[in-house]
């Protein structure tokens, strides 16, 4: 019979597979499931599904299909608390129910307002045998855009900066420089794929023209959206965002009073222009910007941008993971600092460093919320 190790073991598995298409189940949660049955070798694995690309199917109905008349009496392992309203496909816990599925072991509850409790509760009433929090630390962490965007209305925001041994991201009058090796720059790819989209300024945009996408062989399907703080509607239609939209699209977000005539030459192009309030200093307000993606479905939001904008969603307490990327190299004094007008030790004010991994000869530290 499965214990508690087996159990974390197993929900450790549904995780890993959960993660399969994060950054393209948006605006749904990127959930894993497996159908387990015991056997007189252990455990064995009927059925494993996760989120479709676009949301749907469900992960549950998959792995319950791929289990057929064998899901019957088994257990479900799940790392989100199985769906309990009509949406765009029917409720998962009807599905669970209708396979006959003896148990369900859930990492965690989902805090939207539509489930929040209520999928265990109707798999109790049916006699199924509900347990929650197994794998509960690592699910939080991956369902961390879902939990964020239902409850706080807007998307998780992971900032990620490439920084000298002396805390720069450029030579001076901006001037871009090659900071890391080669391996953080395919890592940097990485993450761009696992993210729903990816957010820069409208300066970044003028002095290095970004792709912002994802080159990795075999992986260039897998480029997120991405977005601009463009608050006066600047974006030259010549730039390399504006001219790879067939590979992945393109939001400008602009102030309310930004110019009308750029907006409709940049929407004829395919680029979506969507507008918030100006704050006083002349910039965008970036509370209203992120309630905005939420709306849109965004979830999880990979912020590749400029010292400017970075020191902005951190003094804005807007930041909610850092991928700190530090390499050996000094760019001098009067190179550009990693957060404007901020020292990159103020990162320590906001967050913490819970992970360090090494990429050739350059460091990453990852950072979260204190």
């Amino acid at each position: 019979m499965t214990g508690p190790a087996t159990d974390a073991s197993l929900m450790a598995a549904a995780l890993s597979i959960g993660r399969r298409e994060r950054g393209h189940t948006w605006p749904n949660p990127a959930v894993g499931a497996l159908v387990v049955r015991d056997g007189p070798g252990g455990p064995r694995v009927l059925g494993r599904g996760w989120t479709a690309m676009g949301g749907r199917p469900h992960a549950e109905p998959q792995a319950l299909a791929q289990a057929g008349e064998g899901a019957r009496g088994a257990t479900l392992y799940v790392t989100l608390e199985p769906c309990s309203h009509h949406g765009g496909t029917p409720p998962c816990v009807d599905a669970i129910r209708a396979a006959g599925i003896a148990r369900v072991v859930a990492a965690v509850q989902d805090p939207d307002f539509r489930v929040a409790g209520r999928g265990f509760s109707i798999l109790r009433e049916a006699g199924i045998a509900v347990e929650v929090g197994t794998g509960a630390a690592q699910a939080l962490i991956d369902h961390a855009g879902h939990i964020r965007r239902v409850t706080e209305g807007r998307p998780h925001i992971m900032l990620k900066m490439a920084v000298s041994a002396d805390g720069k991201v450029g030579l001076a009058g901006r001037r871009p420089v090659a900071i890391t090796g080669s391996a953080v720059r395919d890592r940097v790819h990485m993450l761009r794929a696992t993210h729903d989209a990816v957010l820069t300024g409208i300066g970044t945009v003028l002095a290095d023209d970004p792709l912002l996408t994802c080159r990795l062989p075999g992986m260039q399907d897998r480029s997120p959206l991405r977005i601009v703080l463009d608050a006066d509607l600047r974006l030259p239609p010549t730039s390399a965002l504006a001219r790879s939209l067939s590979v992945a699209s393109l939001w400008i977000v602009a102030a309310e009073d930004a110019p009308g005539a750029p907006e409709a030459m940049l929407g004829a192009m395919g680029i979506e222009v969507m507008r918030v309030r100006r704050r006083p200093d002349g910039g965008l307000d970036l509370n209203d910007a992120l309630k905005l993606l939420a709306l849109r479905g965004l979830t999880r939001v990979m912020v590749e941008a400029g010292p400017r904008i970075a020191a902005s969603f951190l003094g804005a307490g807007l930041v909610d993971e850092v991928k700190l990327f530090e390499a050996p190299l000094s760019l001098g004094p009067d190179a550009l600092d990693a957060l404007g007008g901020l020292p990159l030790s103020a990162l320590n004010d906001y967050l913490c460093v819970v992970e360090e991994k090494r990429y050739g000869a350059d460091h990453l530290r990852i950072m979260r919320r204190l």
